[in-house]
């Protein structure tokens, strides 16, 4: 390689995260060459042609993985395995901790369906060079397993008894169901000393797959696919490593709802936690969990991220020796992810551009740009110059990262104050509310960044000049505040009411896809729920769609309030006096078109009321607004042939802008649109998970002279500083 390619392929750099210690600069980590100083997570990537191959990803902590070799294969599965794919690779460190034994599925898909025979063995002593063997079960022991069909998931581990390397693994034999088999490998491992024997024998008589042991507190846990009662990840214990091993109730030890396998687990380095992760293979995604105990683990998704879509792979524990060497061997261009780690940045933002060779640097309110430290951090060998703090407030500067001994490149990192996001973190749903109680603005934001929408607790900010945000904390909280449900908490809307001269803050939230209400007497709360939910209902024919996402309105002209809410439908209910009732005589649905998918919103400008809501799905990066307009809260909707508020911009590549609110300057025709997008930059790239790692955002919301939405355009800057005085 010449030396540049080389620094473009190896330049890794770690993502920070609250609680890790930060190197100075890039400044190379001085430990020992074998002590622990990352991991190795190896996997694939899907069924389809090229995809059942062994690949190779890196971290230096345990949460931030990134993808090798471009993320592809580091072994030709042509030249290995007799089907010409391998899938489920499982990795250990052997007993003498410099030997690698790795296993994996001897299987091509597109070819053989779901039937196979064998398993590819493989030892290598640096994790570059690996000798391979195939072992056929069918082939090898005919009498015994001539008649099977199904050989996955093999795994291997150290018997301390024996001095031997026992590889575990799954088979069907004819219309049996899969059962966990072992076998001890011969001292090559080449191939298996003697015919498997049955591992595990489940109570239920259910499918068993997909077996991870570990040994830990003198026991033996066995992790594995059970198909029994509820299907998932179940643990069966033993005091020995060939049997005797005893479920633990039938209970998921996953924390998935979905489809799971694959599970494989392994202790972070310098600490007494583990992590278990398994494959959501229904989503194509992955899930990851903590445990201090093995009993009891945790959803940790939102502190992962990977640069790769794995598929049923292993994590181990490596070296700065060992670390150094798997990206001097497999690192590439596009492995590239460079991320600075100063507290004065809005870290989740930070822009890389591979191709262009920049970095953007998005800073926060009152960061002085004429002494900026980025803070770059770096895998070992690596270092960049300059270090300490620059002035940015020129423009760019040129920072040049060298690996040892290899070369340099160089990259334009420029700095700027970016507004939008406008809260630090994942929120999505947006309510904006000036309170007159107050004076000030507040943002009611559904909690994101939880799997599948999981998020339990609301939160709520304060702002005197829509740019600076404070956060005032949890307002109201599921598990300790709801009595009729503990999940889902999306989408709130809130209302401010002044009732025999004191004000009242009606706060309207979904929850288990039904609608509740909580009040308080101040828009910080604290909110005391109703005890029932308010809407729990289909009504007027309605047979789709989901109760939920509330928008409140009041009317200017009558002082009445509207309560509007839907997904795949909008209905529409006149408020009683007492803001948690509706009236039913008033319920309808409103005329939207094909176009409405959720998030409705209403606002009151010129004696036009406009109805805005959301279009497709938030998981899509075509998330957009569009809007209709009446004559009054409760009329039919005229809806413009050119109706959009908000969409995608192709330019800065900011993707599904939707779910909005907007909010009116008190005494001006000044507005602005809020709104929740994918999380910048990263989010397009992250699947089905960017629809639940979303930003809240503000911009200026325009009209043209016949009352008419001028789209708006989603922006990095986002708004200056407003005045309401």
């Amino acid at each position: 390689m010449k030396p540049k390619s080389i620094i473009q392929t190896i330049l890794l750099l770690i993502v920070f995260m609250p609680g890790i210690i930060l190197i100075p600069g890039c400044t190379t980590n001085k430990s020992a060459d074998n002590e622990s100083a990352g991991y190795v997570f190896t996997y694939f990537t899907g069924n389809g042609p090229g995809q059942e191959a062994i690949r190779f990803a890196v971290s230096k902590d345990g949460y931030h993985f990134r993808a090798l070799n471009n993320n592809q294969p580091i072994l030709d599965s042509k030249k290995i395995s007799s089907s010409g794919g391998v899938r489920d690779p499982h990795l250990l460190r052997g007993a003498d901790g410099k030997t690698f034994f790795m296993v994996a599925t001897d299987l091509y898909v597109p070819e053989q369906g779901w039937h196979n025979y064998a398993m590819v063995l493989m030892k290598s002593t640096d994790l570059i060079h690996w000798q391979t063997s195939i072992v056929n079960i069918s082939e090898l022991y005919p009498e015994q397993f001539g008649d099977v069909n199904r050989v996955w998931a093999p795994q291997t581990i150290y018997d301390k008894t024996t001095g031997k390397y026992m590889v575990y693994f799954s088979m069907k034999q004819g219309e049996e169901v899969d059962k966990i088999y072992y076998a001890y490998a011969n001292p090559d491992f080449t191939a298996l000393e003697l015919a498997p024997r049955q591992l595990f024998f489940s109570p239920t008589n259910h499918a068993c797959i997909d077996g991870d042991i570990i040994y830990n507190d003198g026991k033996y846990h066995l992790f594995f696919k059970s198909e029994s009662g509820d299907p998932g990840i179940k643990l069966a214990l033993s005091d020995q490593l060939t049997e005797g091993y005893k479920m633990v109730g039938q209970e998921r030890i996953d924390q998935s709802k979905d489809p799971v396998e694959g599970s494989g687990i392994f202790k972070l380095n310098n600490s007494n936690e583990w992590i278990l992760m398994y494959d959501l293979y229904t989503k194509g995604g992955y899930q990851f969990t903590k445990s201090s105990d093995l009993r009891h683990f945790k959803v940790i998704d939102q502190q992962i991220s990977m640069n790769f879509h794995p598929r049923h792979g292993t994590v181990l524990p490596i070296t700065r020796k060992e670390l150094k060497r798997l990206i001097g061997q497999f690192g590439r261009f596009d492995d590239l992810l460079i991320d600075a780690t100063s507290p004065d940045l809005k870290k989740l933002n930070v822009v890389i551009n591979e191709k262009a060779m920049t970095i953007h640097l998005p800073i926060k309110r009152g960061v002085d740009l004429t002494n900026l430290d980025p803070h770059f951090t770096c895998y070992p060998g690596i270092s960049v110059k300059p270090e300490g703090p620059q002035n940015f407030s020129n423009g760019s500067l040129a920072y040049t990262f060298t690996i040892e001994g290899q070369g340099a490149v160089v990259y334009e990192v420029s700095a700027s104050e970016d507004h939008n996001p406008v809260l630090e973190g994942y929120y999505a749903d947006p309510e904006i509310l000036y309170a007159e109680k107050t004076g000030k603005y507040y943002i009611y934001p559904t909690t994101d960044g939880f799997d599948s929408w999981s998020g339990y607790y609301f939160k709520v900010f304060s702002s005197d000049n829509l740019v600076d945000w404070t956060d005032e904390g949890t307002i109201l909280d599921l598990h300790k505040d709801v009595i009729w449900t503990d999940r889902n908490a999306w989408a709130p809307c809130i209302v401010e009411k002044k009732i025999n001269g004191e004000y009242k803050y009606f706060y309207y939230f979904t929850a288990a896809q039904k609608i509740g209400i909580a009040v308080a007497d101040n828009p910080t709360g604290p909110f005391t729920d109703s005890g029932k939910p308010l809407i729990d209902f289909k009504a007027l024919g309605v047979i789709r769609g989901q109760e939920i996402d509330p928008d409140v309105f009041t009317d200017p002209k009558t002082g009445k309030s509207y309560l509007y809410w839907g997904n795949g439908y909008m209905a529409a209910a006149e408020l009683n006096n007492d803001m948690i009732s509706i009236n039913m005589k008033t319920l309808k649905l409103m005329n939207v078109d094909q176009t409405f998918r959720e998030g409705s919103y209403v606002i009151f400008r010129n004696d036009i009321y406009y109805f805005m809501w959301s279009e497709d799905d938030t998981r899509s990066p075509n998330y957009k607004v569009r809007y209709a307009t009446s004559d009054s809260p409760l009329g039919k909707l005229s809806i413009p042939k050119n109706n959009i508020v908000i969409q995608r911009d192709s330019v800065t590549n900011i993707f599904a802008t939707g779910h909005n609110s907007a909010i009116q300057v008190p005494g001006t025709d000044i507005w602005y649109l809020v709104y929740h997008r994918f999380t910048y930059p990263k989010g397009v790239e992250m699947g089905r998970s960017g629809g639940f790692h979303r930003e809240v955002c503000i911009d200026k919301l325009n009209f043209d002279a016949d009352g008419n939405i001028i789209e708006v355009k989603p922006t990095l800057e986002g708004i200056k500083p407003v005045s309401f005085n």
